[in-house]
C-alpha cells in the first residue's frame, strides 16, 4: 500500500538556542506545537520525533507523541530522519516527510499537496515548498534561504545570498525556501549515505548535497509562509502569535 510517514528531527544542543525544542510557550514546549500542527496532515500514516536527547523524548511521550532516539553526531536534520526510519518494523512506505522541529506553523494543505504529488509521480525523488518574499529586506536576509527554479518547477539552486541578482528587475519573483522536505524512501537513504559537499558546507545548506549529487528537487508554491524559531527573539514573536490565537485560528 502506498504510504507516507513523517519525522520531526529535534536536537537539544542548538548553537544559537540551546534547548529550543523544550522552550516554553504558553505552558507547552515548542516541539508540541510542531507535533500538533503535523497531526493535521491527512496524507501521513505515522509520525515520530527523532531526537538525540532523552529530555526531548520524555517530553514528547508525556504529551502523547512518539519519539525515537538517534545518534548525537549526525551532520544534519535529514541524516537524523534517515536514521530514525531505517529498519522501522512497519508496513512499507513510499515517501518520508521531513518536517522541521523549529517550525511550529507551516501550511498543512501545501505539505499534503506535495505528498500527493510525490505519491502520484514516482519519478520525483525529492520535493519541498517555497513562498514569494514579501519585501526586499527579507530577500537580503541570509537567514531566509532563497531558491530559483527551472521551467518545470525543479530547483536550480538554493542560497543564502539574494538570488537571482536582478539586473533586470521584475522578470522573476524572488522565492523563499520553506525548509521542509518530502523524500522518496530510497532517495532519503541514498542522501544520508552521501558525504557532505563543498557547496553544502559553503552555504551551510544540506539540500545542496542533493543538487550536487544530481538529485532533483521539485518545488511547489505554498500559499502562506512558515513561522520558524531560530533565536529567543523568534520565540517571543511566536509566543505573541500564540497569544493572539494565530495557531489555532489558522485555517491551513
Amino acid at each position: 500500500m502506498t504510504r507516507a510517514v513523517a519525522v520531526i528531527p529535534a536536537r537539544f544542543a542548538s548553537l544559537r538556542f540551546p534547548g529550543k525544542p523544550l522552550a516554553d510557550v504558553g505552558g507547552k514546549p515548542l516541539i508540541r506545537y510542531v507535533w500538533e500542527r503535523a497531526c493535521r496532515l491527512r496524507t501521513v500514516a505515522r509520525m515520530v520525533v527523532a531526537t538525540d536527547d532523552e529530555r526531548i523524548a520524555k517530553a514528547v511521550c508525556e504529551f502523547g507523541g512518539e519519539a525515537v532516539m538517534t545518534g548525537a553526531t549526525l551532520a544534519s536534520g535529514t541524516d537524523r530522519v534517515a536514521e530514525a526510519v531505517r529498519g522501522w518494523p512497519v508496513e512499507p512506505f513510499d515517501v518520508v516527510v521531513n518536517l522541521q522541529g523549529d517550525e511550529p506553523v507551516f501550511d498543512v494543505e501545501a505539505v499534503d499537496e506535495l505528498v500527493r504529488v510525490m505519491l502520484d509521480d514516482p519519478t520525483i525523488p525529492m520535493g519541498t515548498l517555497a513562498h514569494p518574499f514579501a519585501t526586499a529586506e527579507e530577500h537580503r536576509d541570509p537567514n531566509r534561504v532563497k531558491v530559483v527554479l527551472d521551467s518545470a518547477g525543479f530547483a536550480l539552486y538554493f542560497s543564502r545570498a539574494p538570488i537571482p541578482f536582478a539586473r533586470r528587475p521584475g522578470l522573476v519573483t524572488p522565492l523563499w525556501h520553506l525548509g521542509l522536505y518530502v523524500f522518496r524512501a530510497d532517495v532519503l537513504q541514498r542522501f544520508a549515505s552521501l558525504p557532505p559537499t563543498p557547496l553544502e558546507e559553503t552555504e551551510s545548506l544540506e539540500q545542496l548535497r542533493a543538487l550536487e549529487h544530481g538529485i532533483r528537487i521539485r518545488v511547489l508554491m505554498a500559499p502562506s509562509p512558515s513561522i520558524g524559531v531560530n533565536t529567543p527573539a523568534d520565540l517571543a514573536e511566536f509566543a505573541a502569535h500564540v497569544g493572539t490565537g494565530g495557531v489555532g485560528g489558522d485555517p491551513r
